[in-house]
């Protein structure tokens, strides 16, 4: 798990699983140095997080083409030792995004149903559209309806828009706006272990995701 949003959430809920690699070291074009601290690592421990830190404000400074690359180079490296790389960016399109859909084989798009992530999915559409044209094997998965409220109609009428609006861009299944979802990212635990029965929409939700995204990218489970 690839951090890039300097904002750490996914980092916080998976700090268990940190490598001590932080993920500007992914761009630091040092794959023999990298290499090695992976060679420390217990190859038995599954998931390894490389957490975001304050380096990654620097990306910005940096060439997108390059910070592609660079990134392009160290995911090679990884995948020594990893079956899967899930990176996690920001939402605004910044060289952090820009490098993660250069080196990505695979893109899913968190949406809320609300007006300004609806815009903001219009420019998105279109820069992924551009980018595919240097990465012609990033395959746009769609977008995920997220935090999906179904007691408000605003909710109800933005999702019906955006369906007809892009067919085919928008998968089938949702996740809704559930407190247990929220509850197991700060308790920093999966969903289904979320001791309610509450959760148990949310632990449905979640793992035909899952399995949506798998047989996408083809994964065996």
């Amino acid at each position: 798990m690839i951090d890039l949003d300097t904002q750490g959430n996914a980092s916080f809920t998976l700090a268990e699983h940190d490598s001590g690699i932080p993920a500007s070291a992914l761009f630091a074009g040092k794959a023999d140095e990298l290499r090695g601290r992976l060679a420390e690592r217990d190859a038995e421990a599954g998931i390894a997080l490389f957490s975001a830190d304050p380096a990654l404000a620097n990306l910005d400074r940096m060439d997108y083409r390059q910070a592609g690359a660079a990134l392009r180079a160290a995911l090679a490296v990884l995948a020594d030792s990893f079956d899967v790389c899930l990176v996690d960016t920001a939402p605004s399109l910044g060289v952090a995004m820009t490098a993660a859909l250069l080196a990505a084989d695979y893109m899913l798009s968190p949406i809320e149903m609300e007006a300004y992530s609806l815009q903001g999915m219009k420019k998105m559409v279109a820069v992924v559209s551009n980018l595919r044209k240097e990465n012609p094997r990033l395959r746009f998965l769609g977008m995920l309806p997220n935090m999906v409220d179904g007691r408000k109609q605003r909710h109800i009428n933005n999702l019906e828009a955006l369906r007809q609006a892009y067919p085919q861009l928008v998968l089938p299944i949702s996740v809704g706006n559930r407190d247990s979802i929220a509850e197991a990212l700060g308790e920093q635990m999966p969903v289904w272990k979320i001791k309610k029965t509450a959760a148990r929409k949310a632990t449905q939700e979640v793992r035909v995701l899952a399995d949506y995204v798998f047989t996408k990218m083809e994964i065996a489970q």
